[in-house]
C-alpha cells in the first residue's frame, strides 16, 4: 500500500474541515433558539365552522421562568381565533404536541396562522400557515 501524497491529504483535510463547518453553521443549537417554533400542525373539521388542531412545538427551554406557555390560531391578518395556554414546562418532552378543540373560524377564512409563545419573549418563533380542510384553498 502506497502512502497518500501530501497534496491529496491536505485537500482531503480541507474538504473535511469545510464540510464540518458547513454542517455546524447550518444547524443552530437549541440554545440559540430565542422563541418556541411551531414545528407542525394537523387540523380537522369538527363542525361546519369549527376546527380542532394538534400543534407540535419546539421550545428552547432553559429555566423554569422561560418555557413555551401557549400557542394561538389567528387569521393571516392577525385576528386571534383561538388560544391554548400551557401551565407548565415541557423540558423533558421536546418537541411536544398539544391540542386545541372547537376553534370557530369564519366561513370566508381558508387559511390560518399558528404561533407559539414563551413566558420570556412572547410570540416570535417560527409560525406556520395551515389550510383548513373543505374550504377549497
Amino acid at each position: 500500500m502506497h502512502p497518500m501524497p501530501f497534496a491529496t491529504r491536505r485537500n482531503l483535510l480541507a474538504c473535511i474541515t469545510l464540510g464540518a463547518a458547513l454542517l455546524f453553521a447550518q444547524a443552530p443549537s437549541h440554545a440559540e433558539q430565542r422563541s418556541p417554533d411551531v414545528v407542525s400542525a394537523k387540523v380537522r373539521a369538527s363542525g361546519s365552522s369549527s376546527f380542532d388542531f394538534d400543534v407540535t412545538v419546539s421550545s428552547p427551554y432553559d429555566t423554569p421562568q422561560r418555557y413555551a406557555d401557549g400557542f394561538r390560531v389567528t387569521t393571516l391578518d392577525g385576528e386571534v381565533l383561538g388560544e391554548r395556554k400551557l401551565l407548565h414546562d415541557h423540558q423533558s418532552e421536546q418537541p411536544f404536541t398539544r391540542d386545541l378543540h372547537s376553534v370557530t373560524i369564519p366561513r370566508h377564512v381558508g387559511k390560518v396562522l399558528i404561533q407559539a409563545r414563551d413566558r420570556k419573549h412572547g410570540y416570535g418563533g417560527k409560525a406556520i400557515e395551515v389550510a383548513l380542510p373543505a374550504r377549497g384553498q
